[in-house]
C-alpha cells in the first residue's frame, strides 16, 4: 500500500475509474447482445432502435479511449451488415 498522500488517492481514483469503466464497457457489450438476440429473432423494429443505441455506446466507448477506435468501427461496421441482411 502507498504511503504517500497523492499515491493513495492515486489508487482511489484508479479504483472509481476502473468500476466506473467496467460498467460502461459491460452496458456496451449488452447492448450488442440485445442487437444480437432482436436479429436472431428477426425483429426488424426492434433491432433497428438497439442498433443506434448500440452504435452510440461503441462510439462513446473510443472516445473514452476504453476500446480502440479501429475495434469500434469493425463492429459497428459488423453490426450494421447483420441488420442490413434484417432488412432485405
Amino acid at each position: 500500500m502507498a504511503n504517500i498522500k497523492s499515491a493513495k488517492k492515486r489508487v482511489r481514483i484508479n479504483e472509481e475509474q476502473r468500476v466506473k469503466n467496467q460498467a460502461f464497457r459491460s452496458s456496451m457489450r449488452t447492448a450488442v447482445k440485445e442487437f444480437d438476440k432482436k436479429v436472431d429473432n428477426n425483429d426488424v423494429e426492434g433491432a433497428n432502435e438497439i442498433f443506434t443505441l448500440a452504435v452510440q455506446k461503441i462510439d462513446k466507448a473510443a472516445d473514452k479511449n476504453m476500446i480502440h477506435k479501429n475495434r469500434a468501427s469493425r463492429k459497428k461496421s459488423r453490426i450494421q451488415q447483420r441488420l442490413n441482411e434484417v432488412n432485405q
